[in-house]
């Protein structure tokens, strides 16, 4: 079967279909997606990545194959599917507070351990995520939307809250997309307005270019005066988490998702000041692939706006080149098998 692996460079390999054990499901990958953590490995600079590593974590699938110890019922073949690509261990703080999408010792598909850009593969019965109704296509969508609907629980956004989220790509926009659904008022800032036209499609009522000399005037407007009560960091610059602090408002929660690859230098009176709440975001959790799949049934996720290229798993070297020189152009890649 034809397999992706990144080592220095793309290559395609032909290995085995996999045998699966009584307690795994055998999947057969229809669309798999690239992130962001796939272009680092390409490029060389994700510190967590396993070298070589077979990438993807973002997955849609039909069922191929049902192992024995399966619980009768839950899956059947031909069943449209996505993957749960984080593990838990169980016994480290995180997973005792019931948190284990930030698993100490979490070993993401694709990151840690080999991932899906392959035409089969095996998984545990327990990480397959059911999603009748949806194509496989939208399946693999999934999980990135997710990160965005986790960060939104994070933050404990309400009907009453008005939530700014930095950065309108696809972790942001799926943000986006929950805080409008749990009835926020949402202002989307991007420096591309293209972005900032499908955030407001997704659900902001409004979009602002961060760049603009009269941003802050503008969000004071909107805010009238106090600032967002919600800011969420999914850029990963020095500038944008800075711009989340600065212009939250007090008794603010700021939420961060984007890595920073530069340390990020704060005037630390405005955590005193304001009295912030400001919270990590990794991953997502069961609820959260819940939440998108139910969003994404509604028929209203502009799929085809969300996924700038489908491509054949020989191409994958030359889109991810592409991305690398064109990355404010770049939602989602997806690739085909």
């Amino acid at each position: 079967m034809k397999t992706i692996l990144i080592d220095k460079k793309v290559s395609i390999e032909d290995r085995e279909k996999p045998t699966i054990r009584p307690n795994e499901v055998l999947l057969k990958i229809g669309y798999v997606g690239f992130c962001g953590s796939d272009l680092n490995t390409y490029l060389g600079q994700n510190a967590l990545a396993i070298s070589p590593v077979v990438p993807g974590h973002e997955i849609g699938a039909t069922v191929e194959e049902i192992g024995e110890e399966v619980p009768e019922g839950l899956f059947r073949k031909g069943m449209h599917v996505t993957v749960n690509p984080y593990t838990a261990c169980g016994k480290c703080p995180s997973c005792r507070r019931r948190r284990p999408n930030t698993c100490r010792d979490n070993q993401t598909l694709g990151v840690q351990r080999h991932g899906a850009m392959q035409e089969f593969f095996a998984v545990p019965w327990e990480k397959v995520i059911e999603a009748e109704g949806l194509s496989v296509k939208e399946c693999a969508l999934i999980e990135p939307m997710s990160v965005g609907f986790h960060a939104v629980s994070r933050g404990e956004v309400t009907d009453i809250d008005t939530v700014m989220v930095i950065g309108c790509g696809m972790i942001g926009l799926g943000a986006i997309v929950r805080a409008a659904l749990r009835g926020a008022k949402v202002i989307a800032v991007d420096i591309d307005e293209k972005k900032l036209e499908l955030a407001r499609h997704l659900g902001a009522t409004y979009g602002l270019d961060s760049r603009k000399e009269d941003f802050h005037d503008r969000l004071m407007e909107i805010t009238m005066g106090d600032g967002p009560d919600v800011v969420i960091e999914a850029v990963g610059s020095p500038f944008t988490y800075n711009l989340a602090v600065s212009e939250v408002s007090f008794a603010g929660r700021v939420v961060c998702i984007g890595y920073s690859p530069a340390p990020v230098t704060f005037q630390t009176k405005l955590f005193v000041q304001k009295e912030l709440d400001i919270r990590g975001s990794r991953n997502a959790l069961p609820e959260d692939f819940k939440a998108v799949k139910e969003y994404m049934k509604r028929g209203n996720c502009p799929v085809d706006s969300l996924v700038s290229a489908v491509v054949e798993p020989e191409q994958a070297s030359d889109i991810l080149a592409y991305w690398n020189e064109h990355r404010g152009d770049v939602f989602r890649i997806l690739v085909k098998f």
